[in-house]
């Protein structure tokens, strides 16, 4: 994985995520999720490419499970985009990064 990505908690999630000062994007996953095997290199070359306006973050669904249970998350992979501490997107499925960054970029 990505030295850009921070893998975050359920303990940790409003520090990084809630009180972040840029947008961040967050990548609801599991190990054996196949279809976020697939969205995993999109996720990383973002975390690249926008490192100076967008944090991204990783959350394992098996390992925590109060976050995804407090944003409804019912499949995976979902990713949710934060900004100023609200909700501002949700994307679920494996899908193209073209479409993930046209609904990503209208909040950097």
């Amino acid at each position: 994985m990505s030295e850009d990505i921070l893998n975050v908690t359920d303990a940790i999630f409003e520090e990084e995520v809630l009180k972040s000062e840029l947008p961040v994007l967050v990548d609801f996953w599991a190990v054996w999720c196949g279809p976020c095997r697939m969205v995993s290199p999109t996720v990383e070359s973002m975390a690249q490419e926008y490192a100076e306006k967008l944090k991204v973050v990783k959350l394992n669904v098996d390992e925590n499970q109060a976050v995804p249970s407090k944003y409804g998350i019912m499949s995976i992979p979902t990713l949710l985009l934060f900004k100023s501490g609200e909700l501002k997107e949700t994307i679920v499925g494996a899908l193209p990064k073209g479409k993930i960054v046209e609904v990503v970029s209208k909040h950097l």
